[in-house]
């Protein structure tokens, strides 16, 4: 039976994608078009915390494309003492395929963990981490190329499509997803609001929209059409997206 959620407030996450213990953004999730931001993730996190965040989406890219990623590791625990301090929360994925990784790192103290791979490759891990956390630890990330589902750090065609994803694991006790559309993502194309509006009503989702916000009125769509966040990258790292006007 599918189980009834309230309507979450929304909330806007600034973006961490950390690669090799630096802060960087890629371009279409290609990690051959890398840009480097700051090489002290903890200050990262301390500006978007000293401007008002209550969350943060940090984003283990090393992890995602199988490599060794113990400098990104170090860099979630600064992030996470930054956090503590500002009483805000971490949202946290990329690289977490077993139930053991997702025990690791909810014990850090990440408030939520995004699943990817998983979700494809292996859902009884999902189920089963559905079934020990519970709804609101657990977000299945759904990242989409020209429509198609993607994984293994967006390098992989999964053979489904996100809604078919989205409502198999409603069913299961799944609440929360975000929706990214990787064709846009990194270079401020605009949201895809109209495939991010569609998931979030065929899936019964609270769903986060990621990809592509290149200014302040697309988080303002975002927000008027009952979404359930909206998470910033470029535009924010850029100064195209001012955060303390958003977030009031």
């Amino acid at each position: 039976m599918t189980t009834t959620f309230s309507v979450p407030e929304f909330s806007i996450y600034p973006a961490i994608d950390l690669r090799n213990g630096y802060v960087v953004r890629l371009k279409h999730g290609d990690p051959n078009h890398q840009t480097i931001f700051s090489r002290d993730p903890s200050a990262i996190a301390y500006h978007w915390l000293e401007k008002g965040a209550r969350w943060l989406h940090v984003i283990n890219l090393d992890g995602a494309f199988g490599n060794t990623d113990s400098s990104n590791r170090k860099a979630l625990d600064q992030i996470l003492k930054v956090t503590q301090i500002y009483g805000a929360s971490v949202q946290f994925g990329g690289g977490l395929r077993t139930e053991k990784a997702i025990s690791t790192v909810l014990d850090l103290g990440v408030s939520r963990v995004v699943l990817g791979t998983v979700i494809v490759k292996q859902p009884i891990i999902v189920a089963q981490a559905l079934m020990r956390w519970g709804s609101e630890y657990i977000v299945a990330g759904l990242d989409a190329h020209h429509g198609k589902l993607m994984v293994e750090g967006w390098q992989t065609e999964a053979g489904f499509s996100a809604t078919e994803l989205a409502k198999k694991y409603r069913n299961e006790g799944l609440k929360w997803a975000i929706f990214t559309d990787i064709s846009r993502d990194g270079v401020k194309a605009g949201i895809n609001l109209e495939g991010t509006i569609a998931l979030a009503k065929e899936s019964g989702l609270a769903v986060i929209a990621a990809g592509g916000i290149k200014n302040q009125d697309d988080v303002r769509k975002i927000k008027e059409c009952g979404l359930a966040g909206a998470i910033i990258g470029q535009a924010l790292y850029d100064g195209s997206v001012d955060l303390v006007d958003v977030l009031c």
